[in-house]
């Protein structure tokens, strides 16, 4: 076939670990700055992705494929360390969904969702994706309220 009716594929921006495979979140210099240590973020490229995937040792990388490993990072991040806090602006655990649940309650999540749609959040130098927690702790939440038997 003519390579003139062979349409190429779009660049749509997207950044896949070269570890695991999952789809990168892309992070802003500013998080990178706040979240590695000087010599770790002169690794990568001024566009870097963070790897969300749990069980991934990687933590940031790039489109060529350098990577900076989760151990590099200035604090514990969740999910790749189950007991960091899965908010590090407010230093929320996921201690305190599990209690809110135990007890029956809401208090806590719901005290930490308006704090996280606050200007006191500073997410995108508190965590490690650059982007607020209250998705992430919507998820859990609902994980924990109905675990799979």
């Amino acid at each position: 076939m003519n390579k003139a009716f062979v349409r190429e594929p779009d660049d749509t921006g997207a950044g896949y670990c070269p570890r695991c495979g999952s789809l990168g979140t892309p992070v802003s210099a500013e998080t990178l700055a706040a979240q590695l240590d000087q010599e770790s973020r002169k690794q990568l490229a001024d566009s870097a992705f963070y790897c969300p995937f749990p069980k991934c040792d990687v933590a940031y990388f790039d489109r060529f494929e350098r990577t900076v490993g989760f151990e590099r990072l200035k604090s514990t991040a969740y999910p790749k360390d189950p007991s960091a806090p899965i908010c590090n602006c407010f230093v929320f655990t996921t201690a305190e969904i599990d209690a809110d649940l135990r007890e029956g309650t809401t208090a806590r999540t719901k005290d930490l969702l308006a704090k996280a749609n606050s200007p006191a959040a500073h997410c995108t130098t508190a965590s490690p994706d650059g982007r607020s927690c209250a998705a992430e702790v919507q998820r859990y939440f609902m994980r924990a309220r109905s675990p799979s038997t």
